[in-house]
C-alpha cells in the first residue's frame, strides 16, 4: 500500500477510524515481536513484548510439569514452536484468538515464578526447584495475572533540560542552564500536584546526566499524557519565553540553532520504533504524528495563552523545529524556553523564586487547559 492512497483525505477521517486502524497496525507491531527465551544468571528468562492493555494470565500444571500463560489475541511472525532453554524444555503456541496459550513444557519442577511487567514488556524468570514445592502450587491456579489499568489521573512527564556532564547555556552571571530547568521543574511539579488533576514525574530530580532519547522513553513507557521539556538557552539579542513543537524543517534560524545545539547533547539518543515492516512502521507512525503532533499544537497555544502578559515573550512565540526530545511519535511534547540565559534580564528573573514561580503557575494553567480539553474530546469517542 502506497502512502499516497493516504493522501488527501486522511486529515478528513474520523477520529475513531484513526485510532481503529492506528489499534490495528500496532496488532501487527505484536505480530511482529516474537518470544525470546534464553539462559540469563543461571536463570531460564521468557521475554514478550505486549500490545497497550493485553489481559494475561500464568498458570502451572504437573503431569507433566509445565507452565500455562494465557494471552488471548495475541500472534507472532516465526514459528510456533518455540526451542528450549534452561529449565524449558520448549514453548509452543496454542489456540486462537481468546483461547490462545502459550504452553511452556518444564524439564522439571520449578520454583514459583518471578514475573514482571514494565509497560509492554513481560517478562517471566525460572529456576529449578524442589518437587514438593512445585506440586504444592501447580494446581491451575492463577499464579500472576495483568495488573489492571491504572485507573484515574493522566501523567504529566516534566523533563528539566540538560543535567550532570551537560550544563546547558551559562549566562553572563555564571548561572548554569541546568540548574535554573531543574528548579523550575520541581515548582511546576509542586503546583500540578497541588491542583491534583494530574500525576507528574521529572526525568530527572537531581543533577545527572539523561541521554534524550532516554528522556523521551520514560514518558513512552509510562504512556504519558503529556511531555513537556524545559529550557533556558542562549541566543544573541533574544530575550523572552518561547515555545517548541516538532517541524524536520524549523520555522526559523534560531529555532534551528537551538534544536542543532539541544539535539548534540546527546548524538546517541533516538527513538526505540517498533519491530515491524518499513510499510506498517511508515503507516502507523504517519498516523500516531498526526495525533501527536495535533496535541503538540494545542498545548503550544495555551502556554503561549497563559505566558503572555505574565513574563515577557519572544517574538513569534510559538515555533518548530527538530528537537529530539519531541520526537515521540505517541506522546504529544512541547519544549519551552522560559528565557535566555544571554540576556541579563532574562538571566536575572530566572534566579528569581517568585519569577520561576510565575512561569509555573502559567504552565500549570496551560497543562490543566490541555487535560481538560483531552478529556472531553476521550469522552466523545464514548
Amino acid at each position: 500500500m502506497a502512502s499516497s492512497e493516504f493522501g488527501g483525505g486522511r486529515a478528513a477521517w474520523p477520529r475513531r477510524m484513526v485510532l481503529g486502524l492506528g489499534l490495528a497496525l500496532l496488532a501487527a507491531e505484536a505480530a511482529a515481536a516474537a518470544p525470546e527465551l534464553r539462559v540469563v544468571n543461571r536463570r531460564t528468562r521468557l521475554v514478550l513484548h505486549l500490545p497497550p492493555g493485553l489481559p494475561w494470565k500464568l498458570a502451572a500444571f504437573t503431569n507433566p510439569a509445565r507452565l500455562v500463560l494465557d494471552l488471548p489475541g495475541l500472534s507472532w511472525q516465526g514459528p510456533n514452536r518455540l526451542r528450549g532453554a534452561g529449565v524449558v524444555a520448549h514453548a509452543q503456541r496454542q489456540g486462537a484468538g481468546p483461547r490462545q496459550q502459550l504452553l511452556l513444557s518444564l524439564t522439571g519442577p520449578v520454583a514459583p515464578p518471578q514475573v514482571s511487567q514494565a509497560g509492554r514488556r513481560l517478562v517471566l524468570e525460572l529456576r529449578p526447584g524442589p518437587a514438593a514445592g512445585f506440586a504444592a502450587f501447580a494446581d491451575g491456579r492463577v499464579l500472576a495475572a495483568a495488573a489492571p489499568p491504572p485507573a484515574g489521573k493522566p501523567l504529566v512527564v516534566l523533563d528539566p533540560g540538560h543535567g550532570g556532564k551537560d550544563p546547558g547555556a551559562i549566562g553572563a552571571r555564571g548561572t548554569y542552564e541546568k540548574r535554573i530547568t531543574l528548579a523550575a521543574a520541581l515548582e511546576l511539579k509542586r503546583q500540578l500536584e497541588a491542583g491534583g488533576r494530574c500525576r507528574v514525574v521529572l526525568t530527572r530530580g537531581r543533577d545527572v546526566f539523561i541521554p534524550l532519547g532516554e528522556r523521551i522513553e520514560q514518558a513512552r513507557r509510562r504512556e504519558a499524557a503529556l511531555f513537556l521539556s524545559l529550557h533556558a538557552d542562549s541566543a544573541p539579542g533574544a530575550r523572552g519565553a518561547s515555545v517548541y513543537t516538532l517541524s524536520e524543517t524549523a520555522s526559523d534560524r534560531l529555532a534551528a540553532a537551538l534544536a542543532q545545539r539541544e539535539n548534540q547533547a546527546d548524538r546517541a539518543g533516538g527513538l526505540r520504533l517498533p519491530s515491524v515492516s518499513p510499510e506498517v512502521q511508515r503507516i502507523l507512525l504517519s498516523l500516531m504524528r498526526q495525533e501527536t503532533r495535533s496535541g503538540a499544537d494545542r498545548i503550544a497555544r495555551l502556554v503561549v495563552d497563559s505566558l503572555d502578559g505574565q513574563v515577557p515573550l519572544l517574538p513569534n512565540t510559538h515555533r518548530r523545529a527538530g528537537f529530539v526530545v519531541l520526537k515521540a511519535p505517541d506522546v504529544p511534547s512541547a519544549l519551552v524556553e522560559m528565557g535566555f540565559l544571554s540576556h541579563p534580564a532574562d538571566e536575572a528573573a530566572l534566579n528569581r523564586p517568585a519569577h520561576r514561580a510565575k512561569l509555573a503557575k502559567a504552565l500549570a494553567e496551560a497543562v490543566h487547559g490541555y487535560l481538560e480539553g483531552r478529556s472531553g474530546a476521550m469522552a466523545g469517542l464514548g
